[in-house]
């Protein structure tokens, strides 16, 4: 995270680049209080050595050597290592790319990637119950989350979820795509739970933003319309077409954000991201998603676990005051939400006399939906 100059007073402070400590030693304040988030702290050892000021200074991860290591613990600075057989960093400061989560998927195959690595450690028996895996794992969460913040800034964020077995090059995952693209046309940034199926249809839509570039990309993943039985396959053609999207051009800003969870192994990241929050805690990512949505969420067709984020999302619009302002929260496929899946008689009986009442919608197309948010 970088950090103002007119921050470095502050009791606690984070640095996770080389420019921020750079600015932070020049600007002559004690090191206690310092949070070193991921650096290879290698070249700066002669000069760190000569600092006795580390009380309560705090290293998470990242690259120093012995006598480095040895001098702080001596001054009494707190060193937290990482494990080097772990999948992933747990002190990242960054959101994952796309070809870092699926690094080794042409040559060997899905259950190489860190992806599938992380999950298998997720699941692995003898570490469930290990308290410093544990801990790894909270750590990497929580850095996710200041990473995201960073990542959107203050930008309005639109939520859109729905099933992840909605396939590629089906009406209903080409209606998912344009909502998107009319989302991150609107200026918003678009954000799903990051996996396959309505999720990876509007990151997409998002993502290749023109009409002509997201044709193409639409035909062109049709090839594999699903990650069952083959991730590998699903994964390929998604990455050759991302890396098409690039090629072509398309606009500069931050207009699509996935945060999947390896809680659900049976779910892989979609590649039409920004950038990509992924989670071992699921409980932690669907409460973050929910909380920036701030310019509203779009709910598309879903089962099970749709209809729980949905109730998730209205909890907090139900105990709302009546005189607040709040998001707009759409549901979108009259027919499913009011008969198959009957969750609209209850947001209706939910929002009698209450705020919620006013900002719960019902809509039959994606660009009724988002309309609703445009307007907001």
């Amino acid at each position: 995270m970088a950090i103002p100059a007119s921050r470095f007073g502050a009791s606690v402070t984070e640095i996770d680049s080389l420019q921020d400590l750079r600015a932070v030693l020049d600007s002559g304040r004690p090191l206690t209080g310092l949070r070193l988030q991921d650096l290879d702290l290698t070249t700066w050892a002669p000069e760190l050595m000569r600092r006795t000021d580390v009380a309560g200074l705090v290293v998470l991860g990242g690259r120093l050597p012995a006598e480095l290591d040895a001098h702080l613990r001596a001054q009494r600075a707190l060193i937290f290592p990482t494990d080097p057989s772990a999948p992933v960093d747990p002190y990242r400061s960054t959101l994952y790319q796309p070809h870092e989560l699926y690094a080794g998927l042409e040559e060997s195959g899905y259950e190489a990637t860190p992806d599938y690595r992380a999950y298998s450690w997720t699941r692995e028996a003898a570490l469930r119950d290990d308290a410093f895996v544990t801990l790894l794992r909270a750590i990497h969460d929580h850095a996710i989350t200041d990473a995201l913040t960073e990542f959107i800034g203050d930008r309005p964020v639109a939520g859109v979820m729905g099933g992840h077995a909605l396939a590629r090059g089906t009406s209903g995952y080409a209606a998912a795509a344009r909502l998107g693209r009319d989302l991150a046309a609107a200026g918003l940034v678009v954000m799903t739970g990051g996996g396959p199926g309505a999720m990876e249809a509007a990151n997409l839509g998002a993502f290749a933003g023109e009409d002509e570039r997201l044709d193409r990309a639409l035909s062109q993943l049709a090839e594999v319309p699903s990650f069952r039985p083959s991730v590998g396959r699903w994964a390929s053609v998604a990455l050759r077409v991302h890396d098409d999207l690039f090629t072509a051009g398309r606009r500069q800003q931050v207009a699509s954000v996935g945060i999947p969870t390896w809680f659900y192994g049976h779910e892989p990241p979609n590649v039409f991201c920004d950038g990509i929050g992924k989670y071992f805690s699921n409980a932690i990512r669907e409460d973050g998603l929910l909380a920036r949505t701030t310019a509203g969420l779009v709910v598309l067709e879903g089962a099970a676990g749709t209809v729980q984020e949905i109730f998730q999302a209205v909890t907090p619009l139900y105990y709302a005051p009546v005189d607040g302002v709040l998001p707009p929260l759409v549901l979108v496929g009259e027919r499913h939400w009011s008969h198959e899946v009957p969750v609209w008689p209850t947001l209706q009986a939910l929002g009698r006399e209450r705020a919620l009442g006013t900002v719960v919608h019902l809509v039959d197309t994606v660009e009724e939906a988002a309309e609703v948010l445009s307007a907001h």
